[in-house]
């Protein structure tokens, strides 16, 4: 028998994880070499795992909702020479019928065992400690208890279990370092709290519930809104948010738009829409300013050799995701105009890949689609800055003349730059974004597309 082992691919960068979300085959289904096993759903998108071989899928390993590592084995498929061999109905009329009906047998208890042991796992809802899904998985899978877990004394942010405590822990057990004793002794030791603490955070969730009456509807956040959530409250926690915002003539640009979008469209096949134009501008001003075009690791700035510009692109739920622009620096206005519908669509319609999401050096997001003036958004770690763009509006101005100052209406917008002030100062991220509103307030309107 060939036994293949199905893992979970490589997804781009900096996705290590996946959570299952649904099994698209069940044991002893023929599959097909291509042909998608199951779904799962990363932090960024959601996407099909394919098998790479023709067989039968005889083991599945994790249930769903369980939280599967990049590489780890996930399913086991016997390919075409061990297939027969898995399918009982075509070997019924054969003279080893007993034989085989025995392997198939021993077979199905197996498969039976280890989703028994996969579908019973530890309840952590009863404690008051928060532990990430990768925490908890390693504790499902090395036979961890719940009140094994609550005595590691963690080493992470707010003493939180992190997975080299409990990867520690474990081994420590397995060598017998740990006993059984001293595991009920710590937990002994460390007791729920019960007199009132010095920060509030642990009784928050459960000591103030919130009111409800019969008017009210209850509903539980989808998987999307709650990574969302989690990830907003850490950003805010980790960078050090500051504010710049400028006000940009954006006239020029209008009546270029105007003008030339009915050609672009019949020579492109694409509709040129604002935000394209605006991508060049913050791509060209990024080249200026290289240390707006940064990540931080702990106490390390890492300057990106590229630019790859996120696009928060809204989705028709009303989640939000950031597909990237590669190399956006790189493009003419054709190019991003294209790669911007590209990746909105493709958005809309569900049909991202995971690499779609990956990689961002620098976030846009265009709050003046909703009619939003301005806006303070969230920067999206580990990336140190975000521009808002706002809705563009005709507004009295000021016009400079040599003959003398007039007041005219002219098509104006607020740019609004979040940064982390961990590592960018005012001065920069002022300078950043002025620089934005040079570009696009110098828009020639007679250059070509």
């Amino acid at each position: 028998m060939a036994k293949f082992e199905l893992t979970l691919p490589k997804m781009g960068e900096s996705v290590a994880e996946a959570t299952i979300t649904n099994w698209l085959k069940n044991v002893g289904d023929t599959i097909a070499a291509d042909e998608a096993v199951l779904e799962i759903a990363t932090d960024k998108v959601d996407s099909e795992v394919p098998s790479e071989v023709s067989g039968v899928l005889t083991e599945i390993l994790f249930n769903v909702n369980d939280v599967v590592q990049v590489g780890q084995v996930i399913a086991y498929i016997e390919t075409e020479a061990g297939a027969a061999v898995a399918t009982p109905v075509a070997e019924t009329t054969t003279p080893v019928a007993a034989e085989t009906a025995a392997h198939v047998a021993e077979l199905e208890k197996s498969v039976a065992a280890a989703v028994e042991s996969v579908a019973t796992p530890v309840d952590f809802s009863d404690s008051d400690k928060f532990f990430s899904p990768l925490v908890k998985n390693i504790a499902k899978e090395e036979g961890v208890s719940l009140t094994e877990l609550e005595s590691i004394a963690g080493t992470g942010k707010d003493g939180r279990v992190t997975k080299n405590d409990i990867l520690e822990y474990v081994e420590k057990k397995k060598n017998g370092q740990l006993s059984v004793a001293s595991a009920q002794s710590s937990t002994v030791t460390a007791p729920k709290p019960v007199t009132p603490t010095t920060n509030n955070q642990q009784p928050a969730t459960k000591a103030t519930p919130v009111s409800v009456n019969g008017g009210d509807e209850i509903v539980e956040m989808d998987r999307m809104r709650k990574l969302i959530s989690g990830y907003m409250v850490q950003s805010v926690q980790t960078s050090a948010h500051v504010q710049s915002f400028i006000e940009v003539d954006v006239t020029n640009i209008v009546k270029w738009r105007d003008k030339v979008k009915s050609a672009f469209e019949k020579r492109e096949g694409e509709k040129l829409t604002f935000t394209p134009i605006f991508m060049e501008a913050v791509a060209k001003a990024l080249k200026d300013f290289p240390m707006m075009n940064i990540s931080v690791d702990g106490e390390y700035i890492i300057k990106k050799k590229n630019i790859n510009l996120g696009m928060a692109a809204a989705l028709p739920n009303g989640n939000l995701i950031v597909p990237v622009i590669k190399n956006a620096d790189q493009l003419n206005l054709v190019g991003m105009a294209k790669a911007v519908n590209d990746l909105g669509n493709r958005a809309k319609a569900g049909k991202l890949k995971p690499d779609d999401t990956q990689g961002g050096t620098y976030t846009v997001t265009n709050v003046g689609t909703f009619g939003s003036v301005f806006g303070t958004p969230i920067i999206n770690q580990p990336q140190v800055g975000i521009l808002a763009l706002g809705a563009i509006r005709k507004v009295p101005a000021v016009i400079e003349t040599p003959e003398g100052d007039f007041i005219g209406i002219r098509q104006k917008m607020f740019l609004s730059h979040s940064y982390d002030h961990r590592v960018v100062d005012g001065a920069l991220g002022g300078s950043f974004v002025k620089r934005v509103a040079e570009y696009l307030e110098a828009f020639d309107v007679n250059r070509d597309y």
